[in-house]
């Protein structure tokens, strides 16, 4: 008899932002709605403008509301918020993942999931991350359609590789001024490239100074090795129980570089699973459908959610046919009642679909 493919989690990082992701589960999923609600209390006396902005509730037209999305004080938040909801979600399902993977921000959630550190620990460390990084001069990141090895001869000054998304997707980071010139010279040659949307140089040494102020917040928390295997983005490969407890490693995340094609390479040969997608934009899908190991049906991509919702009922719609492959696949997901609280908004509420990133900076 065939063995029914475990599932694995994929976080995607700042890039997938967008106001209302998700917001269609808000109400409808008990355990996405609870774990919100937390979140919205333990972020303190701001929990409830980030609530209010997630929700499109601010009253601004939404090129502002985008725009305030793409600054860590929204961004980064709800990243973690929303990833850490979902994956409560598939556990709310009485599902096990046998691996986790994050890019960025997306990896402080999977090592959340895995009990590395507890939520609430991690909503402290956010907040504590933006206080830092409000001082931070600011930056650019460039997604590239291109390899590593294309980009080497067009680095200049402190422009560097933040991340290595795939074999022809690759990120810099570096001042906006630098990455500009960076630019020009990439599209006079031919390359497909787009500014990410951040206005922090993540993953480059602009955030040395970032780090240092982060490491003593890192040092105060209680942590441990993980539960479920976490494929680390910073590593490149599995994260090992003593990297698991190091605040300097996880303070270290915001300046160096996001290894997550490697990371993904190494859990993809390590297991054939269903890599379900917690969150927006299913940017991470895209990538991971072209690895080998997908391409030969070996495993497979399950999203979450929509990649271009039209209103919140397409997150519902899309988790729900989420749910039910995985019931087709052989794993027996239980279903509880909505929330009875929570703040669902209705179906015809507009959502942000423009132009995704090839690639997640953050």
């Amino acid at each position: 008899m065939e063995l029914t493919r475990p599932i694995a989690l994929m976080f995607p990082g700042q890039g997938s932002q967008q106001v209302l992701m998700a917001a269609g589960l808000y109400g409808p999923n008990a355990a996405f709605t609870e774990t919100m609600d937390e979140a919205f209390t333990l972020f303190g006396p701001e929990g409830a403008a980030i609530r209010a902005d997630w929700l499109g509730e601010g009253g601004s037209d939404d090129g502002a509301a985008r725009e305030r999305f793409d600054d860590v004080t929204r961004a980064q938040p709800l990243l973690y918020s929303v990833g850490y909801a979902l994956g409560r979600a598939v556990l709310d399902l009485g599902l096990e993942p046998a691996a986790l993977v994050g890019h960025s921000v997306g990896e402080l959630v999977a090592a959340t999931l895995a009990g590395v550190l507890d939520f609430e620990d991690g909503v402290a460390l956010i907040r504590d991350r933006i206080d830092v990084l409000a001082d931070s001069a600011p930056g650019a990141m460039l997604a590239v359609a291109a390899s590593v090895d294309d980009l080497d001869p067009y680095l200049r000054g402190d422009v560097v590789v933040g991340a290595v998304n795939a074999p022809w997707q690759t990120l810099l980071a570096g001042p906006a001024e630098e990455v500009d010139a960076v630019r020009a010279d990439l599209r006079a040659d031919g390359f497909t490239c787009r500014l990410a949307r951040s206005r922090q140089a993540f993953h480059s040494p602009a955030l040395d100074g970032a780090v240092e102020g982060t490491v003593s917040a890192w040092s105060r928390v209680g942590l441990r090795a993980p539960r479920t295997p976490v494929y680390s983005a910073g590593l490149g490969g599995l994260l090992t129980a003593d990297r698991a407890r190091d605040p300097e490693f996880w303070a270290r995340q915001l300046s160096g570089p996001v290894l997550f094609w490697p990371a993904l390479d190494r859990m993809l040969g390590d297991h054939d699973v269903l890599l379900l997608e917690a969150g927006a934009g299913q940017g991470l899908s895209a990538l991971a459908r072209r690895h080998p190991a997908v391409v030969d049906g070996r495993s497979a991509v399950v999203p979450l959610l929509p990649a271009r919702p039209r209103d919140t009922a397409d997150d519902l719609a899309v988790f729900d046919e989420a749910v039910e492959r995985l019931g087709a696949e052989g794993h027996a997901p239980r279903v509880r009642a909505a929330a009875g609280g929570g703040g669902s908004r209705a179906g015809d509420v507009g959502v942000d679909a423009g132009i995704h990133l090839p690639a997640h900076p953050h």
